[in-house]
């Protein structure tokens, strides 16, 4: 792949373990995993229980660190933070969406997609103002200021969406995004998604469903927490030139 052309991988992963326990009773929840996402790719991870998925977006995330080998996000190897710099980094550089949304309850969506910014120092005004378009961007800025029991589960997913990018993150890593969601709302997030994708977006999508799989770009299964098999589905492009120069100032 012409790295030239994309920029630094977004994800670089070289001889990855998670390893839990020890002697006979270890368990190997990634065992040498080697992967690169590189910029804008639209990335499903899929994998029964017990497979390795869930570690491996755990170690993606900056939620977990390896316990063995070489993990690059953006160019920064991981393992050689510490706390502070790992949560910094995290909050920096990815955005997260989960399957139950994790929404701040009695809050307007407004309020929600703002509070990142806030733990980032961003001015009242200027929190307003990006908040407000990213609303606009998944579909929601009639409802600005509705809280989440006014929200659909469809609706509250997408304001999470919004939150997770509102910041501008390199990375947007989502875990079962649609597991909680009706047929009609799962078809409205995974259009969000593929918005985002042609957008320049780097996605990583953990899911178990293959509708949601077949959005993607590649699909990765894992078992016994080792990539099996690794497919490419769509070529990526280069970012735009305008999302370049966005996830630059943020590097």
């Amino acid at each position: 792949m012409n790295t030239n052309r994309l920029g630094r991988p977004v994800i670089d992963l070289r001889g990855v373990f998670k390893t839990y326990g020890e002697g006979e009773a270890v368990v190997h929840a990634v065992d040498g995993v080697d992967l690169t996402v590189e910029r804008g790719d639209y990335v499903a991870v899929m994998g029964a229980s017990g497979s390795g998925k869930s570690t491996l977006m755990n170690i993606i995330g900056c939620l977990d660190v390896p316990t063995k080998g070489s993990y690059r996000l953006d160019g920064v190897e991981v393992r050689l933070l510490n706390d502070q710099q790992q949560s910094k980094i995290r909050n920096r550089k990815i955005g997260f969406v989960f399957q139950n949304f994790n929404l701040i309850a009695r809050t307007t969506a407004l309020s929600n997609v703002e509070l990142p910014m806030a733990y980032a120092g961003v001015s009242g005004r200027e929190r307003r103002r990006r908040a407000l378009a990213a609303l606009d961007l998944v579909g929601l800025a009639p409802r600005v200021d509705h809280t989440s029991a006014e929200l659909s589960g469809g609706q509250q997913q997408r304001v999470a969406i919004a939150r997770a990018i509102v910041t501008e993150p390199v990375l947007l890593l989502a875990d079962e995004p649609t597991g909680a969601l009706d047929s009609h709302s799962t078809d409205e997030v995974l259009d969000l998604f593929d918005n985002l994708s042609a957008a320049g977006r780097t996605l990583v999508v953990i899911t178990h469903e293959e509708e949601v799989a077949s959005h993607a770009k590649r699909v990765i299964k894992m078992r016994d927490g080792m990539i099996s098999s690794d497919r490419r589905l769509v070529a990526v492009a280069a970012p735009p030139p305008r999302l370049r120069q966005t996830t630059g100032r943020a590097s």
